[in-house]
């Protein structure tokens, strides 16, 4: 059923915004846990690598509870499942805060987790259907902006934060945030945005057909290759690269900066021509990491194209969730939630595919050679996906 046609035509509104909030908080619990770890290590009486396990334990609560979380709120308004998973994000975040030992700390890690795959799902198709026609692609564009300015501005924040004041601290700073979200979401998104009219069986067979099933192949690929690079960035700007640990703050600011441009540029040509925009920044992104492999050996070259990088990487993200979501419009809730899966499969994947290559002996700077193979197999799989002419003109063509 169409949604009522009065739609601001501005890009960025207050229901927007509301969802951008959110993705910053939700963004920034998820990373700030990789500028803690020396705290929580000596704090817990863990090693740093078993606390490094609270990175992969998100994730991969992220990429697994997502079908579940996505079947429990399939039919509630969005609102109310918006609603619904910021007071699962609140208590998580609490649970955090709380916990009296390192296993209890992981299950509030997943507790939390299952919050971010299902609110980003429901979240773009909020801001899509929020959204003016010729401008969908842009708004959810803009509610991930908040993901990409959580490394930006939430991570370096929250990790001094919990230097000064201890490690809990981050998790209370974030706490605040879910609640200020929480309370915009409830005064600024409408009620008249329906959750699913079909059963829990129909939408999954929506999401049996290759149309839906490919596009989110490529989003975990995509995923792959860029943290088969992102997990090792310290070590090879310091070790190859020559950067200090100064300059490789300086680096990954910019490297945040990238992503979040990147992000908004990648949303703006999505809504002039999604599948082509995805297929030509998948070509940008093969060569720039080629490149890569010989401007990492010089700061200043090595933190330009990490920057581009950055920006092409992420420019990917909104254009390839709203691919699954016209390609599953029976079902675009249940969709977009398991594209967030996706992505973090891919992220978890991609950080162990890392790992793994320089176990076998591969050295940090050949790691982009890592990142570019992968991302020559979406961009291969991408084409593969849109060999039927009529469907990839009817994908163009959506608004």
């Amino acid at each position: 059923m169409p949604l009522p046609a009065a739609k601001d035509p501005a890009i960025v509104s207050l229901p927007l915004l509301a969802l951008t909030i959110a993705s910053f908080g939700i963004g920034t619990t998820e990373f700030i846990i990789m500028g803690l770890l020396p705290e929580i290590s000596a704090s817990l009486r863990v090693s740093i690598p078993q606390a490094g396990l609270l990175v992969s334990a998100y994730a991969f609560g992220v990429a697994f509870g997502a079908p579940a979380v996505a079947v429990a709120t399939a039919r509630l308004p969005r609102k109310i499942a918006l609603l619904a998973l910021m007071g699962i994000f609140i208590a998580g975040n609490a649970g955090c805060a709380l916990a009296p030992s390192y296993a209890l700390l992981i299950v509030a890690r997943i507790v939390t987790s299952f919050a971010h795959g299902a609110f980003f799902g429901i979240g773009s198709v909020a801001a899509r259907d929020l959204a003016a026609p010729g401008k969908r692609t842009q708004a959810v564009a803009i509610m991930f902006a908040g993901l990409t300015l959580a490394n930006v501005l939430g991570v370096p924040f929250g990790t001094a934060l919990g230097q000064a004041l201890g490690w809990r601290a981050p998790f209370w700073a974030v706490i605040l945030i879910g609640l200020a979200a929480g309370g915009a979401i409830a005064r600024f998104i409408p009620a008249h945005l329906p959750g699913s009219k079909q059963g829990i069986a129909a939408e999954f067979l929506t999401l049996r057909h290759p149309r839906v099933l490919l596009p989110m192949a490529i989003s975990a690929l995509a995923s792959i290759s860029m943290f088969s690079v992102v997990t090792s960035i310290t070590p090879l700007l310091e070790q190859v690269s020559g950067l200090t640990p100064h300059g490789v703050t300086i680096a990954l600011l910019f490297f945040g900066l990238g992503l979040t441009l990147g992000n908004l540029a990648g949303g703006w040509l999505a809504d002039w021509r999604l599948l082509t925009t995805i297929t030509g920044t998948f070509v940008a992104v093969i060569a720039v990491l080629v490149l890569f492999t010989v401007t990492c050996h010089w700061p200043l070259p090595a933190v330009a194209t990490l920057t581009i990088w950055g920006a092409l990487a992420f420019a990917l993200v909104s254009p390839l969730q709203s691919w699954v979501v016209i390609a599953a419009s029976d079902a675009p809730n249940l969709a977009a939630t398991l594209n967030q899966g996706a992505f973090n499969f891919g992220n978890a994947t991609g950080a162990w595919a890392g790992g793994m290559a320089l176990s076998a002996g591969a050295s940090y700077a050949t790691l982009p050679w890592l990142g570019a193979t992968v991302a020559a197999v979406a961009l291969a799989v991408t084409l593969f996906a849109v060999r039927d002419v009529r469907g990839a003109q009817a994908v163009e063509s959506t608004p």
